[in-house]
């Protein structure tokens, strides 16, 4: 069989329909009138982690939860010899992995139809970049906020704070801790408030080719001489990693943010506290960005995971959004700065967790020397 079709100047291409199959990014699988698999494509094997052989010696209904929709929606098509459709189902399992949320379509191969093909489109990526761009306006919202704080607080903060220091020395000492507690309050929303400006900062950053590795090295050495002393550090990294199109600064900010929650989460009791770094290539990740016409590559994937309890579900879907926090002493500050500097790189951010193990995961664009021409002609 083969998909004969016109490019352009009237050359007939024939490409068998195999491998056109296999090149789909969607799992693909054939099913017989008792639901086993007689064929699939490469993506179907990499969604279900087995391999065609092992594919094609399973029925369906092996590799999913028990009572799937999807195998009601199969019959359902074969017993109405038309195509079905089915959105956001949960096909998660061990072996599949969490979270993975599915879109189905199911067409009867006619005329008996007893032999149905099956598509999976997956919802958990798209529902992510839906995350990131709800993250985004959060943060743009919060940078209105941010501007009229500066102006309106902090003038009066310095005049209340300047006033206690003035009452001070005529007070005896029970009085004199009052004033201080004056101070230090005042110094508490300073910094609050300096922390919420960082947001609305639009200027954009001098960007250039920065070696990740180096980022992660410092942040490394700097969590390990304070906060993240009690903690046990690895790298899996991959030393062919091409340099990543950011500002250093505002990169070491971003992964401060992340090993320091990553460290926090672990706890200082826990004897095999453990804070695991990795760099990958991972090739296929495209996303719109501000400013760009096409779709931006990411390419480079950045990860921080921790062994600690893990992120609380009622807080998991909005956990980058301002003062989302599970710390009492927290601002939840820290993440939507996070959201927002990875954000304003043309990047995305994303988080796993499961008890024992929490994956805050980077994905941003490569360098490239079309970047340093703008970079030196701006």
């Amino acid at each position: 069989m083969s998909i004969v079709e016109k490019i352009p100047g009237n050359i007939p291409l024939d490409v068998p329909s195999s491998q056109v199959l296999g090149v789909l990014p969607h799992p693909i699988m054939t099913l017989d009138a008792s639901g086993r698999i007689v064929d699939a494509n490469a993506a179907c094997e990499a969604f279900f982690q087995i391999g065609q052989t092992q594919l094609q010696r399973s029925k369906l209904a092996d590799l999913l939860p028990f009572g799937s929709p999807i195998l009601s929606v199969a019959d359902e098509a074969r017993r109405r010899r038309s195509t079905i459709n089915e959105y956001r189902i949960d096909v998660s399992t061990p072996r599949i992995g969490p979270d993975r949320i599915v879109d189905v379509n199911v067409i009867p191969l006619l005329p008996n139809a007893e032999f149905i093909v099956i598509m999976l489109q997956e919802r958990t990526i798209a529902d992510k970049m839906d995350r990131q761009l709800t993250h985004r306006g959060a943060a743009r919202s919060v940078s209105a906020l941010a501007a009229m704080l500066a102006h309106e607080i902090k003038n009066p903060l310095s005049g209340i704070r300047g006033a206690a220091q003035l009452l001070e020395p005529g007070l005896d000492d029970s009085d004199r801790m009052l004033t201080r507690l004056i101070c230090d309050e005042t110094d508490r929303i300073v910094k609050l408030v300096d922390r919420m400006e960082a947001f609305s900062d639009e200027r954009p950053s001098e960007r250039a080719a920065v070696n990740i590795h180096f980022v992660l090295d410092h942040v490394k050495r700097v969590a390990q001489a304070g906060f993240g002393r009690h903690v046990r550090f690895t790298e899996l990294y991959d030393p062919s990693l091409p340099p990543v199109n950011a500002n250093r600064d505002q990169l070491i900010q971003v992964f401060l943010n992340l090993v320091k929650n990553a460290v926090e989460a672990v706890g200082e009791d826990a004897i095999d506290g453990e804070i695991e770094l990795t760099t990958a290539f991972r090739p296929g990740v495209r996303m719109r960005v501000a400013g760009s016409s096409q779709p931006v590559a990411l390419p480079l994937e950045f990860c921080v995971r921790d062994n600690g309890p893990g992120v609380s579900p009622a807080i998991m879907d909005n956990l980058f959004d301002p003062f989302v926090t599970n710390k009492a002493s927290g601002t939840g500050l820290g993440l939507a700065l996070v959201a927002k500097i990875v954000g304003d790189h043309g990047g995305m951010i994303e988080c796993d967790s499961h008890p024992r193990r929490t994956v805050f995961r980077v994905l941003m664009p490569m360098f490239s020397p079309r970047d340093g021409r703008q970079s030196a002609a701006t």
